[in-house]
């Protein structure tokens, strides 16, 4: 708390700061610059206005801000268009403060200070030099890798997230461990958090399509063979996984497999009566790698013939089986679709040999009864809004939707896709009976819960009565904000979350696009960040952070300034991907370099190097 003995020479000190860099923006103006004086006077005034700007941004203005917020002053955000008259303007506005009045701790003070104590209780103490939190979500070679974990915890990440919509609690409690032991041999303190997987509407399986795998080699653009496709081979009656990622994996004889060597070659005729040979790499226990220069198509019962040198050393075995390729429904705008409510799997349309469609295609949902609380008329849409439509009928065992929105060569619904019906009002419970079963595991090894699809005030409270019910009152809370019906109730949800320990508040963002509207999204979660800061609640900037570096290892150039924009939130979210080393890596250095220029929603004015490079020598 301020004295009153103080307020003089805290007044006194910024007036002297800003006399001292409104003379320097002054004194800029002096600067003899080519083209300068031969400029239009709108230009002149322009160019006197950079000038000004440069000046004032050689320094590093963030204390300052500090202390122009603490008596309600403007923090010279927004100056760049009238460097001058801003500066001006504060400082006539302080000359007329009356330094007798009593100085108490600010409300900015205070409410920050909430917002900082509120975040390291739900995250914990943040690392040296960064103050934004990483969450990881957790592949499930989490729980047979434990050095992915020690990695990513020595690479940043605070909190490990585990999705309960995937896996199992055999699972999730091996990934635990690895944590737990990561954070005790490296120093380093990790949250748990297990999010709930909620009443997610999503598509049922899809008949599955014939028993073939393919595999080719990487080509540049001329066709010429970059790298070679790696098949892993392992023993039919004892078969283990691929060790690493393989282009495919062909069961075959044990005994067949344990008398390979490096360097054998294997001679097969694919299902499109090619010859293709595949070349023995490395033999490991359990199975051996070969590579493959022409692609190929293998089926059940292909023989595979090792061939040597001597023609006696020849031996033959078969594939035994090769898993059911995926199959999708292909959709195109102005097509139909029959969502049923019971499991049988999907098929695409049945056409005549003319093209003709005889019967549409269908799917099933996971969630047949929110089917019931739909009317015709409302939009409806598929896997993260790439494909959209409209319901047209509302029958007792099925719906039939009309496809509006597909690019112009179509594509495909697959299983396991998620639907969203940001028109309807769903009845179904926030909280599955899935849900019910996962909490006593939840509680009695997370450190936060994630509450997926929470719409109410009366969800919260019901989760809360859950917790209280397991002896686990305390468990800190995320909302997930992901439907327009949560975003609509975000001030109740608020209110009704504090009467956990802690909590938080996650924007996510693909949901919320598609239940929004993709033209809304950044008004939304610039709501939510204002709302969740007044209500002293850290964010979790979720959803698509880095998604191309994590599955592809190369980042797009947006992605890297939305990571950067995370900034604004307390904590961000890291999607899984085989590349989620490079991804967390890359985020903390992007999070640790913002730091300096961005607070939440206020710009932080650090020292420009342009600026500095600009003078240096000028003045």
């Amino acid at each position: 708390m301020r004295t009153d003995s103080t307020a003089p020479q805290i007044l006194d000190d910024m007036s002297r700061a800003l006399t001292g860099l409104r003379t320097e923006m002054l004194g800029a103006e002096t600067l003899a610059l080519d083209g300068m004086l031969d400029l239009p006077e709108p230009n002149q005034a322009s160019a006197r206005n950079l000038l000004h700007y440069l000046a004032l941004r050689r320094h590093d203005l963030r204390s300052l801000q500090g202390k122009l917020e603490s008596v309600g002053l403007s923090t010279l955000e927004g100056a760049e268009s009238r460097a001058l008259q801003h500066v001006d303007a504060v400082l006539g506005l302080l000359q007329h403060l009356d330094a007798a009045a009593p100085w108490r701790s600010s409300a900015s003070d205070v409410g920050r200070a909430l917002l900082d104590a509120h975040t390291d209780m739900l995250f914990g103490p943040a690392r040296t030099g960064r103050a934004v939190r990483i969450m990881v979500t957790m592949p499930v070679e989490a729980a047979r890798d434990y050095t992915l974990v020690r990695n990513l915890v020595n690479t940043g990440m605070d909190c490990m997230r585990i999705n309960c919509a995937h896996d199992n609690p055999d699972v999730w409690e091996r990934m635990l461990h690895h944590l737990k032991r990561a954070s005790e041999e490296t120093g380093r303190s990790c949250r748990a958090v297990m999010d709930l997987a909620g009443p997610k509407l999503r598509t049922c399986t899809v008949e599955p399509g014939p028993h073939v795998v393919r595999w080719r080699p990487r080509r540049d653009v001329f066709g010429r063979v970059v790298a070679p496709a790696r098949i892993w081979l392992t023993s039919r009656e004892h078969p283990r996984p691929a060790p690493q990622p393989a282009a495919a994996t062909l069961p075959v004889g044990g005994s067949w497999v344990a008398q390979l060597i490096a360097g054998d070659r294997l001679k097969l005729i694919d299902a499109r009566d090619a010859e293709r040979t595949l070349v023995v790499t490395a033999v490991e226990d359990g199975g051996a790698w070969a590579e493959a220069s022409q692609t190929a198509y293998v089926v059940p019962g292909t023989p595979l013939v090792r061939e040597r040198r001597s023609a006696d050393q020849r031996r033959r075995t078969h594939v035994e089986d090769v898993p059911a390729r995926a199959q999708s429904i292909g959709l195109s705008a102005g097509d139909a679709l029959i969502l049923t409510r019971d499991a049988t799997p999907g098929r695409p349309a049945v056409r005549h040999e003319n093209g003709t469609v005889l019967a549409p295609a269908q799917i099933g949902v996971t969630l047949p009864e929110a089917l019931g609380d739909v009317r015709p008329g409302e939009a409806i849409w598929f896997d993260d809004g790439r494909i959209g439509g409209v319901i047209r009928q509302v029958f007792p065992t099925h719906l039939e939707v009309g496809i509006t929105h597909a690019n112009t060569t179509g594509l495909t619904l697959g299983a396991d896709k998620g639907i969203n019906l940001p028109d309807s009002t769903l009845r179904v419970p926030a909280l599955t009976a899935k849900d019910i079963e996962d909490l006593p595991f939840i509680a009695a090894h997370a450190d936060i819960v994630g509450f997926s699809f929470v719409r109410t005030a009366e969800d919260v409270r019901a989760l809360q009565a859950h917790l209280h019910a397991l002896d686990r009152p305390g468990l800190p809370m995320i909302l997930k904000i992901e439907t327009r019906r949560a975003f609509e109730h975000l001030p109740t949800l608020l209110i009704a979350v504090m009467h956990s320990a802690a909590a938080g508040v996650m924007i996510a963002r693909g949901d919320l696009a598609v239940e929004c509207g993709f033209e809304r999204l950044a008004e939304v979660q610039e709501e939510i960040l204002w709302l969740a800061e007044a209500s002293h609640m850290p964010v979790i900037w979720a959803t698509q952070v880095l998604e191309t570096l994590a599955k592809e290892g190369i980042p797009s150039r947006a992605e890297i300034t939305d990571a950067a924009m995370a900034e604004r939130a307390e904590c961000v979210m890291l999607n899984k991907g085989p590349y989620i080393l490079d991804a967390a890596r890359a985020l903390a250095t992007i999070l640790t370099r913002m730091q300096a220029h961005q607070r939440k929603t206020r710009v932080m004015l650090c020292q420009s190097g342009i600026a500095s490079r600009f003078f240096s020598g000028r003045l």
